[in-house]
């Protein structure tokens, strides 16, 4: 939208102006032509109609009228302008010319410049005077007109003036250039600006740079850079609240755990308080669980993105997670198996990272059928590493797997889960710049969960390397 437009706004402020002076510059450029044009041809018209008027003279007692060429030739031009003249006595007579040149009311001796139109609707300017003739004491006033059209006059005028309307159009458009040059230049910053905040993440509460900025803009940054200062304390409380009730919440309900384990294994021979103990066993246990996934959702989406020094053996990390689910994978008869193809390092936070593959095989264990089989590949793909946990279990279907991120969503309800597993895989890959997706499996069975992540390059091991230097 061109009124939203910061540049389109001043752009108008600076070219309004300009185009309005040009203009007027224009305007007032045909006026001066046309004053130019009109000033020359009144010169010649009055030096035709004095050359013609001296060369009246008395002959024999009466008036005799001689048209010299010289008084004709003033008016030769490309245009071939008409030329006519009249010449009468005091008595009105006819002496030379065309007699259907009109005479205004009002002569004098000194030049009368009129305009007029001829038989045939041609217009004509025109200039007329009197002369007195002297002839032994007798006097006779003789009316001398000259006359001829106008287009030499408008050509003039348009060789005159169309030089000076280019020069201003040619002035006004590198104008309009080097304004939109000259705007987009100094606008830069702004967009820099622009582009800085937008291209952060969440959790980048770093303050923005204002020395490059022009001087207007600095209250602004300010202003942005109190509310990162205010967010990034806003957050910091909030990691510190994840960090705390990790503690308190853990604890009471490790302590609870024990507490009924322990009362469990005493000897009661009251059925419905073992199958009390039993029942709040199994709650305790769920409430441990997804408490833990709670705090590790928070801790996930309050952590920074992972630096490009970090970095976490993904063949090591991938053996972890199956030596500790093997034995929930033994309890459903699945059978739980890596292929890995080369040792690989990938960016990113290692408890983070754990995290991340534990739910997703967690999440494969949960939902394949016994005597089903859960594999999890790695492989290079240029500066990428691919993981895939593969299984031959139900699936998902294609409605749900548009949903399945969703906290707090199951898929299926005959399965014991938070719904929090694949919710906190997105916000642990969003965090390391990784890409998660789910898609069926060969033929149609069970599901494949695809995880690409960057790969760490010895670029920022020798950057880690000189910062310890």
């Amino acid at each position: 939208m061109i009124l939203g437009s910061l540049r389109a706004r001043l752009s108008a402020w600076l070219l309004l102006p300009l185009t309005a002076f040009v203009s007027i510059s224009g305007i007032m450029s045909v006026q001066n032509a046309r004053s130019t044009a009109n000033i020359l041809q009144d010169n010649a018209l009055v030096s035709s109609m004095r050359i013609i008027g001296e060369d009246i003279d008395w002959g024999s007692g009466e008036i005799v009228v001689q048209i010299p060429p010289a008084a004709l030739e003033l008016f030769e031009s490309p245009e071939h302008d008409s030329v006519f003249y009249k010449i009468v006595d005091g008595r009105h007579r006819l002496l030379a010319g065309n007699p259907d040149l009109p005479l205004p009311d009002t002569i004098s001796s000194s030049p009368t410049f009129y305009r007029t139109v001829l038989d045939g609707g041609r217009h004509v300017r025109a200039v007329v005077y009197v002369r007195q003739m002297f002839d032994s004491g007798r006097v006779e006033d003789v009316t001398v007109a000259v006359a001829k059209t106008e287009l030499s006059r408008d050509a003039m005028a348009a060789r005159l003036w169309h030089p000076q309307l280019i020069r201003l159009i040619l002035m006004l458009l590198l104008a309009m250039l080097l304004v939109y040059f000259g705007l987009t230049f100094e606008l830069r910053p702004l967009m820099k600006l622009k582009d800085d905040v937008s291209d952060r993440a969440p959790s980048q509460l770093e303050p923005i740079r204002a020395e490059r900025l022009h001087f207007e803009l600095r209250p602004i940054v300010d202003a942005i850079n109190q509310c990162i200062s205010r967010m990034s304390q806003q957050t910091a409380t909030q990691r510190q609240f994840v960090s705390d009730a990790a503690h308190q919440l853990r604890t009471p309900l490790t302590l609870l755990d024990t507490q009924i384990q322990f009362a469990r294994q005493r000897q009661n021979q009251d059925e419905q308080l073992a199958e009390a103990l039993a029942g709040m066993h199994k709650s305790s246990r769920k409430m441990a669980v997804l408490t833990n996934k709670l705090l590790l959702l928070a801790h996930a989406e309050s952590s920074l993105p992972a630096s490009d020094e970090d970095f976490v053996d993904l063949s090591a990390a991938i053996a972890g997670v199956l030596e500790e689910l093997i034995g929930f994978a033994q309890q459903r008869d699945i059978d739980l198996g890596a292929e890995i193809n080369e040792e690989m390092r990938v960016v990113g936070d290692e408890t983070l990272m754990t995290a991340l593959l534990t739910n997703l095989v967690d999440n494969a264990l949960r939902y394949t059928q016994r005597g089903g089989r859960v594999t999890v590949t790695a492989r290079r793909s240029d500066a990428t590493a691919v993981v895939q946990v593969v299984d031959n279990g139900p699936g998902i279907s294609a409605e749900a797997r548009s949903r399945v991120f969703e906290r707090f969503y199951r898929a299926s309800a005959d399965t014991e889960g938070s719904g929090l597993g694949l919710s906190i895989v997105r916000e642990i890959a969003h965090r390391h710049g990784s890409t998660v997706t789910l898609a069926p499996g060969k033929r149609g069975v069970g599901l494949v969960a695809t995880v690409t992540m960057r790969l760490w390059s010895d670029q920022a091991s020798a950057l880690a390397e000189g910062k310890g230097s």
